[in-house]
């Protein structure tokens, strides 16, 4: 009898544990590794709550987090080479930058190349997320999910793709390599018109280049079998030039354990944790509705919710 209180607690806890970070979203951290300083742009996607900032400076070794809202969507890059006015706030990047004319973003996208990091977060499911140098690469990044349950692996591009890039994709700085797209704008290498979809768009020699040198990372538009990761209720840490001894996982050829439509276009998330099913749940549990509760709600609840157990489990002894 006392077993089945106690497991019956014990689930209750693990339920609603789970439920509680979902709602809560997830907390991204942005830490710059570079011998240089880097500043970050953010993007958050259409019908996402934008975060505290869209645009900031990250001097070497400085990092700064974000709390995102249950089912945001968006993206993180870095710009370098950047120069401001400490008067007017007005400037521009060598690479990364988003046309502002200034250090915060405002909506603003990240004129390529460059390399993103993107995320589509859960409510209560599964995040997808992903690295990508499909609009190309300017600096080494990787994306390490921290806590949450599933596979929940490590992604990124930690190859300085810089000293490897082809002449005719090097931008004149050469401090950022083109994606073929951009650099020669053929159908074949945009994945567009006759060659929109992914039985008609292949790699190209110069994709497979990315890919030989960042397994993980998105290669091309149709690259999501090996390049879209999954983890549900983590908390994210992004580095810029990580450690090339660091973060092995990052270099992993292993295909992640499970995918779907990627994060490369913002899509996929409707399935439930792994390991506890909540789709008995009503949606105001789940997050899916906008009266979800708040997490200190679900806290006093799990509480209370575990008393009787305990009370009866004493009573047992």
């Amino acid at each position: 009898m006392d077993h089945v209180f106690s497991s019956s607690a014990l689930h209750i806890t693990l339920i609603l544990l789970t439920i509680c970070k979902g709602i809560s979203g997830s907390k991204f951290t942005i830490i710059n590794r570079c011998d240089y300083t880097v500043w970050p742009g953010i993007l958050s996607n259409a019908g996402s709550t934008p975060l505290d900032s869209t645009g900031f400076e990250l001097p070497q070794g400085g990092s700064r987090s974000f709390q995102a809202p249950p089912n945001w969507s968006g993206r993180f890059w870095g710009r370098t080479g950047c120069t401001f006015d400490p008067n007017t706030g007005t400037g521009t990047c060598i690479t990364g930058d988003c046309s502002s004319n200034q250090i915060e973003c405002n909506g603003k996208n990240a004129n390529p190349p460059a390399t993103l990091a993107e995320f589509t977060v859960g409510s209560g499911v599964k995040d997808f997320y992903d690295v990508s140098l499909v609009d190309g690469y300017n600096l080494p990044m990787i994306v390490e999910p921290n806590g949450g349950s599933g596979s929940c692996l490590s992604t990124g591009c930690m190859t300085d793709l810089n000293q490897q890039c082809p002449a005719e994709l090097r931008v004149e700085s050469g401090q950022a390599c083109k994606s073929a797209c951009e650099a020669f704008g053929s159908p074949e290498y945009c994945c567009s018109g006759a060659y929109g979809a992914p039985d008609t768009c292949k790699p190209s020699v110069y994709s497979e280049m990315f890919k030989t040198a960042c397994p993980r990372s998105y290669s091309y538009a149709y690259d999501d079998a090996t390049s879209t990761f999954t983890c549900t209720g983590a908390d994210y840490v992004i580095t810029f030039c990580p450690s090339s001894t660091s973060q092995k996982s990052a270099r992993d050829t292993t295909p992640p354990a499970s995918t779907a439509n990627g994060a490369e276009t913002g899509s996929g998330s409707g399935d439930g944790p792994i390991g506890i099913d909540t789709s008995w749940l009503p949606n105001f549990l789940t997050g899916d509705s906008p009266s979800a509760f708040p997490c200190w709600a679900w806290q006093f609840t799990l509480i209370f919710s575990t008393l009787p157990c305990l009370f009866l489990f004493l009573v047992y002894l």
